[in-house]
């Protein structure tokens, strides 16, 4: 399985700083709980002194959503609407413990961190690139949804979408769920610093993988001249 993104993408937007990792052997059963809650604790104590709109790794993706056309106050990358819930109840919403340790470094960070189940993703190319207009999207309920022609989304090779308007929300089709034993996980920054924390980052997500499941993940730093991370069996 190959994940890039476009050309065109890496053109469009120069200071996109981007990475992913690909571990096995992941499930439901781990106490991610102290954990999560020592991830969670670092951002709160970011948005003591300031609120989620103010960090400059949301603002640059509040730009990036805007020159795509998209208003920023009514759609938000999904770290912007993680750290925003943090804020109002104190709290991240349990859901699995994969995807609880994601959003929580997610979170740390301010960063967007997608997390997919590999074996819901059709190959051999996954791609994060300008949508036709004629891919399909399951929502979280269900539904199917058609992206808009030109909204950025990651494409997989039979045509769908497992992502509207890039980092604001992912596909309940790929979502993780109790079945999921392999997972790419993808990081993207917008702000300035962005090449810097996104390796970090990736390499704080594969430590705590490997603390907590039989796991060796691999991780690739993404660019426009290395832009294909090639993952699986």
């Amino acid at each position: 399985m190959r994940f890039r993104h476009a050309d065109a993408i890496w053109s469009d937007h120069p200071e996109l700083a981007a990475g992913a990792l690909w571990a096995t052997g992941v499930g439901a059963a781990a106490d991610v709980g102290p954990r999560v809650a020592e991830y969670t604790a670092r951002a709160a104590a970011r948005l003591a002194g300031a609120t989620e709109s103010e960090l400059p790794e949301v603002l640059a993706w509040r730009r990036a959503f805007s020159r795509m056309g998209l208003k920023p106050t009514q759609y938000r990358c999904a770290s912007e609407s993680l750290l925003r819930r943090l804020r109002k109840e104190g709290e991240l919403p349990r859901i699995h413990p994969v995807v609880d340790l994601c959003n929580a470094i997610s979170v740390a960070y301010a960063v967007p961190v997608a997390v997919l189940d590999t074996d819901r993703i059709a190959g051999p190319l996954l791609e994060v690139r300008y949508a036709c207009g004629d891919e399909h999207y399951t929502t979280f309920g269900g539904g199917t949804e058609h992206p808009v022609p030109g909204e950025v989304t990651f494409t997989d090779s039979d045509g769908r979408a497992h992502a509207r308007r890039w980092t604001n929300r992912q596909s309940g089709h790929s979502a993780v769920a109790e079945r999921t034993s392999r997972i790419l996980v993808v990081a993207e920054a917008m702000h300035d610093g962005g090449a810097q924390v996104v390796p970090e980052l990736l390499k704080t997500v594969a430590e705590e993988l490997a603390a907590h499941w039989p796991t060796d993940p691999s991780v690739s730093v993404l660019t426009p001249s290395a832009p294909e991370f090639v993952f699986g069996g």
